[in-house]
């Protein structure tokens, strides 16, 4: 036969083997399709939680920035306390309304036990810091189990495409490339969703608990300064 037939005959095995991502989705097993959405959906998922913990971290910091101003402008501790238990707070200030709610609680009903007093300020915004902690930490679990386990997810995804495809030349009895390289690259695009998903979560992972470990010890830090400060005033009293 002549080489130029044999290319022309070719020609249309060729062409019609779509290779754009979208024809590559839609050519996929149902299996490896699934695996595509449930990772095209987590990193959605992702994403809306890393936008959401951008803006709550960025709302933290300046809260903390305005209560520290205000704290250490001079103003009376007493009028601060006033302003701010009259409104939900959060993160510094949540930890100075608890403080200054046990002491004035032990002060209006004469508990004048300094070791004791002193211990349940302690506890009372270690409990504060806590919670506030807790509040910073909710949903990065759902960015550390897509990062870990979307490469994984994905290579399932790759693993059953190749298996599928093997099928797919065994029963054509055809091994040229044009009929081999859609199926691989069907399976392969599954790894390709499942990194797509799981790195960015990675990284805002990472970057987030980096985040929460430094407003975490901003708080403690307050915390041990408020309670030297409470512990002189509970001094000059007793």
């Amino acid at each position: 036969m002549n080489p130029a037939d044999m290319a022309q005959s070719a020609l249309p095995v060729a062409a019609s083997a779509d290779v754009s991502l979208i024809a590559l989705f839609w050519q996929a097993h149902w299996i490896v399709k699934a695996v595509m959405l449930g990772l095209l959906s987590c990193s959605v998922w992702v994403w809306a939680i890393a936008i959401d913990k951008i803006f709550l971290y960025a709302r933290t910091r300046r809260s903390m920035d305005r209560f520290e101003q205000a704290f250490w402008s001079g103003e009376s501790i007493e009028e601060l306390y006033r302003t701010l238990s009259a409104k939900p707070t959060h993160s510094m200030a949540a930890c100075f309304v608890a403080a200054m709610r046990e002491w004035k609680r032990s002060f209006e009903s004469h508990a004048r036990s300094v070791a004791g007093l002193q211990m349940r300020i302690d506890k009372v915004m270690n409990v504060s810091i806590a919670r506030e902690v807790e509040r910073l930490e909710r949903r990065l679990l759902v960015l550390a189990t897509v990062g870990s386990a979307g490469p994984f997810v994905g290579l399932f995804g790759t693993v059953w495409g190749i298996m599928s495809s093997f099928q797919s030349i065994a029963a054509s009895k055809n091994t040229s490339l044009a009929v081999v390289a859609p199926g691989i690259a069907e399976a392969l695009f599954a790894t390709a969703v499942g990194l797509i998903a799981a790195i960015p979560a990675t990284i805002f992972y990472n970057k987030f608990t980096s985040e929460v470990n430094r407003q975490a010890q901003r708080l403690e830090g307050f915390a041990d300064e408020f309670s030297a400060i409470l512990s002189r005033q509970i001094d000059e009293r007793g």
